[in-house]
């Protein structure tokens, strides 16, 4: 059977800026210009005889014509990227490359991984320090990250999202503290007078005597923590999320691997 030909590389735009409404914004996703994506959409709407967008007082909208189309091109996509992951999967099934926060890989994840690999001794790991790390660039299948959400991304939620107050003096802040009114809102003299740039110093700060801190629950899993913790565990707004784009959370070995670190199936 004969295939009609499809512009997959203005498709490509077109779905960028269907999402951002923004061509400047489509354009820094594709690192290209504007002006290539405004030309890309001239000649998508040219191919198809249909406007796909319409420019208002608030800016870019979809006409009912793209609108119509939009669910299935995403589908196609996701579909074109599953084709692209089973190919691939022969060299890498079992090797997964995963990125975290270092003190969150050492307090939790670090021991879960072994107790997997034990279990799949053909299991290989590509650790990658920093929750932030790109998962294209990284080519990641995998992150950790201290979030209060997935965001645009699959996930799920990497125990109870609760902090704990360790040591005792003054406060020890850090980027994410997860008691939201010690950083912003609060009087002078209850901010911080130290500052940390991670979890991992604030916890290692407030256990060796320098001060306080609001640490994650799930980081002083094993730690050494005896008289240092005042109070029980208060809810957080952020909390630890396992997290991948929807091909590879869909992937039979980052659903097996997930299984195995929160006793659920990741679903999609």
């Amino acid at each position: 059977m004969k295939r009609t030909h499809l512009p997959l590389n203005a498709l490509r735009v077109f779905d960028a800026a269907a999402r951002h409404l923004s061509f400047t914004r489509a354009a820094d996703e594709l690192a290209v210009t504007p002006a290539a994506v405004g030309q890309q959409i001239r000649a998508l709407e040219d191919l198809l005889g249909v406007v796909l967008f319409r420019r208002t007082s608030k800016g870019l909208e979809l006409t009912e014509e793209a609108g119509s189309g939009l669910a299935a091109l995403r589908t196609g996509f996701l579909h074109f990227e599953d084709a692209v992951q089973a190919m691939q999967a022969g060299q890498s099934s079992h090797v997964y490359t995963i990125a975290a926060p270092r003190e969150f890989f050492a307090a939790w994840l670090a021991p879960r991984l072994a107790a997997f690999r034990a279990a799949n001794p053909q299991v290989q790991y590509v650790l990658v320090d920093g929750e932030m790390t790109d998962f294209t660039e990284a080519n990641l299948d995998l992150a950790v990250r201290w979030t209060d959400g997935p965001g645009d991304l699959e996930g799920i939620a990497l125990g109870a999202a609760e902090w704990v107050e360790v040591g005792s003096g003054d406060w020890i802040g850090w980027p994410g503290d997860p008691y939201p009114d010690n950083a912003a809102g609060a009087e002078e003299s209850a901010k911080p007078a130290i500052m940390v740039s991670d979890a991992g110093q604030a916890m290692a700060a407030a256990l060796a005597g320098i001060g306080r801190a609001h640490i994650p629950a799930l980081l002083l899993a094993g730690a050494a923590t005896k008289g240092m913790v005042t109070g029980d565990p208060e809810p957080s707004r952020r909390g630890y999320w396992l997290v991948a784009p929807l091909p590879q959370w869909r992937q039979k070995k980052v659903r097996e691997l997930v299984a195995a670190l929160t006793g659920h199936g990741a679903t999609g």
